[in-house]
């Protein structure tokens, strides 16, 4: 990045220690700059808070607390705090530096991730979150903007705790909110308290939009946005992507459940159902709804069972109508909370409503009650019974003592959350009578297990141990002058300690005393036989693997550690070594469409007169768009490609494609798609004759090819409006 001459920070030195040398991002509340830490010789990225939080008292004094306790978070996908300084000039926190691009770059380039790639992201999220959970820090702003990708496909999730006093505290004179609305979860848009599961819906919006390349709720407007998470329905992603499993669009809409009740409970609950998954990709959860009823996505409970007039009196969640409640702003990132003082009135006057009609229902019915019971009528009436599993045992009794009498049958150890519901006597659905009991278990909370101290430990003796307590291992490796190699340095959490079960730990393994680095050669286009002396030369290995290359063979075409790249001497270095046989490349062609276009057609692809690739059926209705096809070979090859009608079966060439598999480039020749679809009558709705004559030739780098240039001397049928008399 060029350095920006403007910036007073560039060439400031922080504490003698951290001197800035670029600016490599903007946020809302800071500047990200790289620096050099000149005491351990080693790049860092450097906050520094803008100046309008910068001069909150009480935002630096929470602010200064949570980042120490951030700092304490220690996990492979959690960005690292190295130190944090406050003073009356400068306010900063030093990171980890990421040589990598952030989740929401990569998602942009790519587009719809396959699922596998998708769902590695996630749980290694999930991992981040789950540990910085169980430390009681929630991050509160998850996005793919605070979320890093490492080359290797690591992610690092980042600004844990930032997000909280940004929400809390981080008015401005504008009175703005810093907030992400497009991940935003319904009780923060509201402004209600948030917590873990509050993570967990904005990773199932992400997750959501890895899977469908689109965002669930998206408008120009941000307030908009706010208040569809409160309120609107997402499409399913099953409807976008037919082809998406059911089991992955069940996770996506538990996490994106408006009711945290109902979402899951923690980060481990998702991953668990994220390897149920991985194992079975056919599995169903059951957790979607199965009637038009429920996918309102209001869940109704206690429903009489004679009286379906009764019905929509009895629902126990719905939305919060919160159109009033946000300004709007510009950045689609950020929403303005309003102060509310002219909704005073009309909120007093509404709560007087209601008491009254409140009232009046209470009245009618005592008064219907009575009369009942003197003329003795049948007052037995059948509910039928709301599903508690999951429920808090408190806000279960709170929420229905006046229907049924909820009784403990007993408190057990259980998976589930401590004091929340894990069993029930009488199964959601069934009918229940008023004042009848149901019998239920609640959970003491997770059976702690104890971790001992493993440092010194051989590692896969340790490995085993660990794995035997029903623990999961996640391993670092570190130099370390006092601790052998092979053996463990340190644990997190460090023991001994009691752990909740099926917590990760990690694991510290020493490499020994530290050893040299050196920077790795360029072996790509080397003969295997050169590359492998000059590996011996730099103190390396390799081992070799062979790969489909239209080099010559023997020719190392990849290698797995960049060149220059700094590592330490012994380390292999995997080469990928050419056997001289072509490999098969795609490339993707886009053709534009007309404005005018209508009706549903097909592309097909030829070589040498043989049919080499039939491209999807697409519909156009007087839409300016374009439509892409994939074509698989080796070498470069000239495809003739022809387009057909399917309303009228008509056919016609577009033109001919030179295009080399090897490079991935393409080029169009003697192509024309608008005079295409008039020849096979896609186009209008009068047709006449006309030649045009070009000699014009678009060549792309990329795979891709748009706004193709008409074709050579080719008759083609133009459309002319019938009120156009003059073209």
């Amino acid at each position: 990045m060029e350095k920006d001459r403007s910036d007073k920070n560039i060439g400031k030195k922080l504490e003698g220690r951290y001197e800035i040398t670029e600016r490599i991002g903007e946020g809302g509340m800071a500047d990200v700059y790289r620096a050099n830490d000149v005491v351990d010789h080693k790049p860092v990225a450097v906050k520094i808070l803008k100046k309008e939080f910068a001069e909150n008292e009480e935002f630096l004094r929470r602010f200064r607390n949570e980042s120490k306790a951030t700092a304490l978070l220690s996990h492979p996908n959690i960005v690292k705090i190295y130190d944090v300084g406050f003073s009356d000039r400068i306010q900063f926190i030093v990171m980890e530096y990421i040589d990598g691009i952030t989740l929401n770059e990569y998602m942009e380039q790519s587009g719809v991730l396959d699922w596998k790639d998708a769902v590695h992201f996630i749980t290694q999220i999930l991992r981040a979150l789950q540990h910085a959970h169980s430390k009681g820090i929630v991050h509160r702003d998850i996005k793919p903007q605070n979320i890093m990708m490492l080359r290797d496909g690591t992610i690092k999730v980042m600004d844990f705790g930032i997000a909280k006093f940004a929400r809390e505290d981080g008015k401005t004179g504008t009175d703005k909110a810093i907030g992400t609305v497009h991940y935003i979860c319904p009780e923060q848009a509201r402004g209600s308290a948030t917590d873990a599961k509050s993570d967990l819906y904005s990773v199932g919006v992400m997750l959501y939009e890895m899977l469908t390349g689109q965002k669930p709720f998206d408008t120009d407007n941000p307030v908009s946005i706010a208040v569809m998470h409160m309120q609107a329905e997402a499409k399913r992603p099953r409807s976008i992507r037919p082809e998406l499993a059911a089991g992955l669009e069940e996770i996506i809409l538990k996490a994106m459940q408006k009711n945290p009740a109902q979402r899951y409970q923690s980060a481990r609950d998702m991953m668990d159902d994220i390897e149920t998954f991985k194992e079975n990709p056919d599995v169903v959860f059951g957790y979607l709804p199965q009637n038009d009823e429920e996918e309102t996505g209001k869940t109704k409970f206690f429903t009489p069972v004679n009286d379906q007039n009764d019905a929509d009196e009895s629902e126990a969640y719905e939305e919060d109508d919160a159109d009033d409640d946000y300004d709007e702003e510009d950045d689609d990132d950020e929403y303005e909370e309003e102060e509310g003082r002219s909704l005073l009135i009309p909120i007093i006057t509404a709560v007087t409503i209601v008491v009254i009609v409140v009232a009046v229902i209470l009245l009618g019915s005592m008064i219907s009650d009575w009369i009942k019971k003197g003329k003795g009528a049948n007052t037995t009436e059948e509910y039928r019974m709301p599903n508690l599993i999951g429920m808090d045992y408190q806000a279960a009794n709170q929420q229905y003592n006046a229907t049924i009498i909820i009784d403990v049958e007993s408190y057990e150890y259980d998976d589930i959350d401590k004091d929340k519901i894990f069993y029930q006597s009488i199964p959601a659905g069934d009918p229940v009578t008023k004042g009848q009991t149901v019998k239920v278990k609640v959970s003491k909370g997770s059976r702690m297990v104890d971790l001992p101290d493993y440092k010194n430990w051989d590692y896969e003796n340790a490995k085993t141990a660990i794995t035997q307590l029903g623990l999961k291992i996640e391993e670092r490796r570190a130099y370390d002058d006092n601790i052998a190699a092979g053996k463990i340095i340190s644990t997190d959490p460090a023991g001994p300690v009691k752990v909740e079960p099926g917590a990760y730990v990690v694991v510290v393994i020493s490499l020994g005393k530290n050893a040299d680095t050196v920077p790795v050669p360029n072996f790509i286009g080397m003969d295997y036989d050169l590359a492998l002396r000059t590996a011996e030369a730099a103190k390396l290995q390799v081992t070799r693997t062979e790969g489909n290359s239209s080099e010559p063979a023997g020719t190392v075409i990849d290698q797995s550690i960049n060149p220059t790249e700094a590592v330490t001497e012994g380390t292999v270095i995997k080469l990928t070594v050419s056997n001289g046989i072509p490999a098969e490349q795609d490339v993707k062609i886009t053709f534009a469409i007309p404005e005018d276009a209508r009706g549903t057609f097909h592309l097909t692809f030829y070589e040498g007169g043989v049919v080499k690739t039939v491209g999807p059926s697409f519909n156009v209705d007087y839409a300016n768009g374009t439509t892409s096809v994939t074509v698989t070979g080796v070498g470069v090859a000239d495809l003739i490609v022809r387009l057909t009608n399917e309303s009228n079966l008509m056919s016609t060439t577009v033109g001919t494609y030179k295009v080399d598999f090897e490079k991935k480039t393409a080029t169009a020749v003697d192509a024309d798609m608008t005079a295409a679809f008039r020849n096979v009558g896609g186009l209008g709705e009068e047709t006449t004759t006309t030649t045009t004559t070009t000699d014009t030739t678009t060549t792309t780098t990329s795979g891709d090819i748009t706004d193709l240039p008409p074709s050579s001397d080719t008759t083609v049928t133009t459309v002319v409006p019938a009120a156009d008399d003059e073209a």
